[in-house]
């Protein structure tokens, strides 16, 4: 096996190519980069906006107490004392969907890609091997065939037929992982995303109903993402009452 990767590294050695699998594994790759700098940042946003939450929280008590102690200026210190309890409220609805989106992310990332990734680990060993194999095989076949080389070339055949097998087996569990995240991911992630971006609505525009009845039309997941969309919109209704009643 040592022979046969030093070989494909000085381009002498030939190596068995799926092009379809391996452009697949690229992608794969590829997104759990960005997938990963997602999540980074995302954990990043949820840090940042726990601490403007608990500020917004804290401005709120700091306006009620002024509005108790400061007659003349009674309604304009509750007015924004309610304000920044309201945004913080919102704030706190838009923290445990982000929340929760990081939750997911981190799921399809680090276990069900990262999964799948060793199996791919695993696939690429099985091919080493089994190009190994079949480049000894190939090398006694172009030799003379006799009482000595006929055994060996036999032996040969046996640890090919092997290998092959377990070559073919890891390739076939690569593609059904394959399929599988990606049928799962959507799935997964699309809810976690339209509630996060849902939740921010009442942050940049309380007046805004939170999430348009077009997301759920052509998926297959459409009950679950039109429950996202009762909450999200619920959320909003609420978030307008209380505006209303200040």
């Amino acid at each position: 096996c040592t022979r046969q990767i030093i070989s494909e590294k000085l381009g002498r050695g030939s190596r068995t190519v799926d092009l379809e699998l391996e452009a697949q594994i690229d992608i794969l790759r590829d997104n759990k980069k960005k997938y990963e700098n997602i999540l980074r940042l995302a954990q990043t946003l949820s840090t940042q906006l726990y601490q403007m939450v608990n500020t917004q929280r804290q401005l709120g008590d700091a306006f009620a107490d002024l509005s108790l102690k400061s007659l003349e200026l009674h309604e304009e210190f509750g007015y924004n004392a309610d304000t920044q309890k309201l945004l913080a409220k919102n704030g706190e609805t838009l923290l445990g969907a982000i929340n929760f989106f990081i939750a997911s992310v981190n799921t399809l990332v680090n276990k069900t890609i990262e999964d799948t990734l060793m199996t791919v680990k695993q696939y690429e060993s099985a091919r080493v091997e089994y190009d190994a194999y079949r480049t000894d095989l190939e090398e006694l076949n172009l030799g003379p065939r006799d009482a000595n080389t006929l055994p060996k070339i036999e032996q040969s055949q046996q640890l090919f037929q092997v290998h092959k097998e377990k070559y073919d087996k890891m390739r076939n569990d690569v593609s059904i992982k394959l399929k599988f995240l990606e049928e799962n991911k959507g799935v997964l992630i699309n809810g976690r995303i339209i509630l996060a971006v849902a939740a921010c609505s009442p942050q940049i525009c309380p007046r805004k109903p939170l999430v348009p009845a077009t997301t759920t039309r052509g998926t297959n997941n459409s009950t679950g993402l039109r429950a996202v969309e009762e909450t999200a919109n619920n959320l909003w209704i609420g978030n307008r009452e209380e505006e209303i009643a200040l």
